[in-house]
């Protein structure tokens, strides 16, 4: 086995699969060293030697992953091909699949071999992950905080923590996003849209981001809040400057002020350009997402002047 802990191998360095988001992947001889050796300097890393000819590998893989997945980031799984791999499994003295060892801090710790059940896989790993980090949606509501609160810049690494934990946390996903447009970097947080799957795109937290941004996109080509504020003040009928206001205060994070201008608008003139300032503010509050302290107070205060 000196090949595989000796201190030549893979040249991947520990920005290669040790700092990645992927949970589980097919390894091979040639990553083991940074997929699975130095990967598990971080984490536990199950590897999984398996065949496409063996039927209880068919049933263990699937369940090691759910057990992986609900880890939370505190485990990684490698899944190796005995056929196409033969040396590595050699090295490792893998005489029968389905066989996974655990590997902790550069070494092998564990091992079992079968296609085990759930329940025996959790009371295998438990022992070895170690104390229980934080609760990944409570890290997400601390990071909402911040946000909230103008802090982008320390909320968007909570949210990453998550993220590398896990990757399709929607959540997490959404709120690096609003990190991203709160940053003006709407262009990126564009392209990550739409680079998500069809189902991620659709998640109610994902959607309303995509509408915070078409409103920031919109925003960006109105001008400044002082130039507008100026307009309002000099002329209070002045319906398109109000509504283009919101819009503004909106993309300079100044979520209440938005919401404050389309109210005054609609209590003005609700019938101004088609209801617009109804229809706006369903999407500014969509677009905050309905945990904002600002949404709900102005629902109840767009509700109060609709049955006024």
């Amino acid at each position: 086995m000196d090949l595989l802990f000796s201190p030549g191998g893979s040249k991947t360095g520990r920005g290669g699969a040790a700092d990645g988001q992927d949970l589980i992947k097919e390894g091979s001889t040639a990553g083991f060293r940074a997929d699975v050796i130095e990967a598990s300097m971080k984490a536990v890393v199950l590897v999984d030697f398996w065949a496409p000819w063996c039927g209880p590998c068919k049933q263990l893989g699937p369940a090691l992953e759910k057990v992986v997945r609900e880890a939370k980031g505190a485990a990684r799984l490698v899944k190796i091909n005995v056929d196409t791999n033969q040396q590595l499994a050699a090295q490792l003295r893998v005489q029968s699949v389905p066989m996974v060892y655990a590997f902790k801090d550069g070494r092998p710790i564990d091992a079992f071999t079968g296609a085990l059940p759930e329940s025996e896989l959790r009371a295998f790993l438990k022992p070895h992950l170690g104390p229980v980090g934080p609760n990944l949606d409570e890290i997400v509501a601390e990071a909402r905080t911040l946000l909230t609160d103008g802090d982008a810049d320390t909320a968007i690494g909570l949210f990453q923590q998550v993220l590398e934990a896990e990757p399709e946390h929607p959540a997490a996903l959404a709120g690096l996003l609003r990190c991203l447009i709160a940053m003006g970097e709407s262009a990126e947080a564009g392209e990550i849209i739409a680079a998500l799957s069809p189902e991620l795109a659709r998640h109610s937290d994902i959607a309303a981001v995509t509408t915070a941004l078409e409103l920031a996109r919109r925003a960006a080509e109105i001008g400044e809040t002082a130039g507008l504020q100026s307009r309002v003040e000099a002329n209070p009928d002045d319906h398109q400057a109000r509504f283009d206001l919101a819009l503004a205060c909106f993309a300079a994070n100044q979520p209440e002020a938005a919401i404050e201008s389309l109210l005054e608008l609609f209590r003005r003139d609700r019938t101004w350009n088609d209801g617009a300032a109804r229809a706006e503010l369903v999407k500014l509050f969509e677009a905050l997402g309905s945990a904002h302290p600002a949404v709900s107070a102005g629902r109840r205060r767009l509700s109060s002047l609709m049955f006024s």
